[in-house]
């Protein structure tokens, strides 16, 4: 598909729109006063009413012998707290615990749209939102860890204790680098980058191979092959998307975790 300024309706080629937001966006929605709210935005709440819905639907009447789904929003709530909050943290990481089942569950939800039917966007595509729950992570182990250590935070990251004085100027220069730049940054682009490249693969795939197919012609031999890998990695992109949702989750915890307990 190519995006063109002169272009007509009969051509066949997409016309580039007033806005360039607009191929990415779908458009306004609705309007809020003078605010327009897209499809972007509309997936964004959409996301966190499912994972509302779905904590709602699981726990709303604690019973003795849960149901299957029950049991699994448990198991998965339980894993969160067990294994990546206080697992990771310590005994500090229980007061984290709704804070990383939230972002996870929002992140997995946002993720796997890309694979829904009728919306096939990952909501993490948008560079906005990673960067907005990295800087919201960021925020709060450096909050944990002026509430743990008070002023000592930034002294011990300025100047490292058990570092040869020779070298605590530059070890203290790459630490604060490190934490206040390098950890939010590369927190947020690196689910966004990952998603990005499965979402552009699965639509040129699966869309060039849809074309490719339906012209009826020798071509249609390589649609067929490109449907097929994009079917693949169609596949794929599930894993990947449990799996992004699961990292941002358990390096937030890990940076929350060098906070509280900078002996570690």
């Amino acid at each position: 598909m190519l995006a063109s300024f002169e272009c007509t309706v009969d051509s066949g080629v997409i016309c580039t729109p007033e806005f360039v937001n607009d191929l990415f966006e779908g458009g306004i929605i609705f309007h809020v006063g003078d605010f327009a709210v897209t499809r972007i935005h509309f997936l964004f709440f959409l996301a966190a009413f499912v994972v509302i819905g779905l904590l709602y639907a699981a726990f709303r009447t604690p019973k003795v012998v849960p149901g299957k789904f029950s049991t699994a929003m448990e198991s998965l709530v339980g894993f969160v707290r067990d294994e990546v909050a206080i697992g990771i943290i310590g005994p500090d990481g229980a007061k984290y615990v709704a804070y990383l089942l939230s972002i996870f569950l929002f992140l997995l939800v946002g993720n796997l749209f890309e694979i829904t039917p009728f919306i096939n966007f990952p909501i993490t595509s948008r560079m906005a939102l990673p960067a907005f729950l990295a800087l919201l992570t960021w925020v709060i182990f450096v909050a944990a860890g002026i509430s743990k250590q008070g002023f000592r935070y930034f002294l011990d990251i300025i100047w490292p204790p058990g570092v040869p004085i020779a070298m605590r100027w530059l070890v203290g220069l790459i630490e604060v680098v490190s934490i206040f730049l390098v950890r939010p940054f590369s927190l947020a682009v690196r689910i966004f980058a990952n998603l990005v490249a499965g979402h552009v693969m699965l639509s040129l795939l699966l869309t060039s191979g849809f074309v490719f197919i339906t012209a009826f012609q020798v071509k249609s031999f390589v649609g067929i092959g490109w449907f097929a890998i994009g079917l693949g990695i169609f596949v794929f992109e599930i894993v990947v998307s449990v799996l992004q949702a699961y990292i941002f989750t358990l390096l937030s915890a890990v940076y929350i975790q060098t906070s509280v307990q900078p002996e570690h």
